[in-house]
């Protein structure tokens, strides 16, 4: 289940996942995260190439959504965990508000999507049926990446990391 939410971010109810994402998706809410490990490079997975939306997209280390009712941290850690395998320290909410919509195939993510930043330990080991592959990368690559014009990661990503690298967001988090 997924959280639907009015144009002013509040809740309005919930339906099924496989209900909500198509061509005329509802506003509902998610999360990105980006979770680095300690020598500050960024976890990045490629979506499985069996998922509904952006298949074999790479983008950051996990998205998804809480359920009605669900604390978004505890979401986070759990996706972070079936995803991947692992878990999150020092999570942190770095744009609480972040707005987007994107399509792809026909289907449309339309996500009020607040994006937190983690530490992560150890190497992930991968869902296959929602990471295809996975790569740590240094936060300046993962930004040039963003912002070339051909990049081949995914829309929310390019946006997020726009927002995070301008107002130095990730750079403040890993000195900390």
């Amino acid at each position: 289940m997924v959280v639907l939410l009015g144009d002013d971010g509040a809740p309005i109810g919930s339906e099924r996942k496989d209900r909500v994402h198509g061509a005329a998706t509802p506003l509902h809410l998610a999360f990105s995260c980006y979770g680095f490990d300690a020598a500050g490079r960024l976890l990045v997975t490629r979506r499985a190439a069996v998922k509904r939306a952006f298949p074999g997209v790479w983008t950051n280390t996990c998205c998804g959504h809480p359920g009605p009712g669900e604390f978004m941290e505890s979401a986070i850690r759990r996706r972070l965990a079936m995803e991947l395998g692992i878990e999150a320290r020092d999570l942190v909410c770095a744009l609480p508000s972040f707005r987007y919509r994107a399509e792809s195939n026909g289907v449309v993510e339309n996500e009020i999507c607040p994006v937190y930043l983690c530490r992560v330990e150890g190497e992930p080991a991968p869902d296959a049926g929602e990471v295809g592959e996975y790569s740590w990368v240094d936060w300046p690559a993962y930004v040039a990446r963003a912002e070339r014009p051909d990049s081949d990661l995914s829309p929310w990503s390019r946006l997020q990391v726009a927002q995070l690298h301008e107002w130095g967001l990730v750079d403040a988090y890993l000195r900390r």
